[in-house]
Parts: structure tokens; sequence; C-alpha cells
């Protein structure tokens, strides 16, 4: 088992993962760690259908995600998303080793301050970010595969957050 890319997203799985993340990355397996989405069987078809047949795609819960990534089979290149730091946060805390984390699409909502176009946070988002880095994970934003890697904490040392 080898996880290619871990990628925060809000939007989890979409085209852009699909025709572009998951094709550099060699993935052949979408693992969505998400508790909500991991409860609500339903939910899950509309990330299924968007893998296009190219990807496997498997809806855990962080713990189940914890758990079950060590059991992976050798043959498994796995794209790992998560809506939240915190959720990756979780993960690396559980044990699992992340050298590098991703950071897509994080929306504006309240509280959260603009990082660039496509990247807000909070306090708590920031705080989960030291944790990972705690651990061991440098965390980029990079929207694109052909996009150049920034540095969250770069990116942030100057806003007030």
């Amino acid at each position: 088992m080898a996880i290619v890319l871990a990628r925060i997203d809000e939007r989890l799985l979409h085209g852009q993962i699909r025709l572009q993340w998951g094709k550099q990355s060699g993935a052949n397996t979408v693992l969505l760690a998400n508790d909500e989405l991991s409860e609500q069987v339903a939910l899950q078809a509309p990330f299924k259908a968007a893998a296009g047949g190219e990807f496997a795609v498997v809806c855990r819960s962080i713990e189940q995600t914890i758990s079950n990534l060590p059991k992976a089979g050798p043959d498994r290149k796995i794209c790992l998303i998560c809506k939240t730091p915190m959720d990756f946060a979780r993960i690396v805390q559980g044990g699992v080793k992340l050298p590098e984390i991703n950071i897509g699409n994080m929306h504006f909502h309240p509280g959260r301050v603009m990082v660039d176009k496509n990247v807000n946070v909070n306090k708590e988002d920031m705080k989960a970010f030291e944790i990972l880095r705690d651990h061991g994970s440098v965390c980029t934003v990079q929207h694109a595969p052909e996009s150049a890697k920034q540095c969250i904490f770069e990116m942030t040392k100057s806003l007030d957050i």
C-alpha cells in the first residue's frame, strides 16, 4: 500500500481530482475519509460516479481510515482525501505517517480568513496544520499538479487569523 496523494478538498471527489490529481499521482484507489459521508451510503453514490470507473472509491470514517490503511494490499495506490485539516490531524495522531499534505479547496465560511482564491483558514485549521507539522507532514497549497507548491505557514504568517 502506498499513499500517493493526501489532499484537503472540501468538495472531496470531483473532476479535477479524477482528471488531474488522480492521473498525475498514479492512484488506483480514492479513499474519502469523512465521518459524515461514511455513515450515509446514499451520499456516496455521486462520488463513486464522479470517479468514472477509473478508480476504486472507498468511503471511510476517520477511525476506519486509521485502522484500515495498514491492511491495504501492496497493489493499492491511494489518493487520500479529507475535507478538513483536522481530519488529517486525527489521522496522523492515530499513527498514520503522511509526509506531505496537499491543500486544495477550503471555501470561505464565517470566521475564516482568505489565504488565496481557493484557500480560507481559521484558528482551528491552523492548529491542525501545526499538529500535522509536528507529526512530520509538510503542508503545501497547490491547486493543480502543474502549480507551484506554497507552504501554508509562509502564506499565513502576515495574516491576522
